[in-house]
């Protein structure tokens, strides 16, 4: 599918995927590779920020809409076998 959408080949489009954006294919999907420490880093330094403006306001939590960070691009999974493909 992105292949086609970019008007690409599958071979480019997975070289791309895999050593440019370093994501790895896993069960016919392609998952985010291991966080480095900065990321983790970062993260933690946000949830404490978070943390503390929650207990300097009870309802600061109230407002924020959460979700996941999945994104996906015209993905129809018709059969588990061609979404493997």
């Amino acid at each position: 599918m992105i292949a086609e959408s970019l008007n690409m080949s599958v071979g480019s489009v997975f070289t791309i995927m895999t050593e440019d954006l370093k994501k790895k294919k896993l069960c016919a999907r392609f998952v985010p590779h291991t966080l480095t420490t900065e990321q983790k880093e970062h993260r933690i330094a946000s949830s404490e920020d978070l943390i503390a403006a929650a207990d300097e306001d009870p309802n600061f939590l109230k407002p924020i809409v959460t979700g996941d960070e999945s994104w996906c691009l015209e993905y129809d999974s018709e059969t588990k076998s061609r979404s493997s493909e």
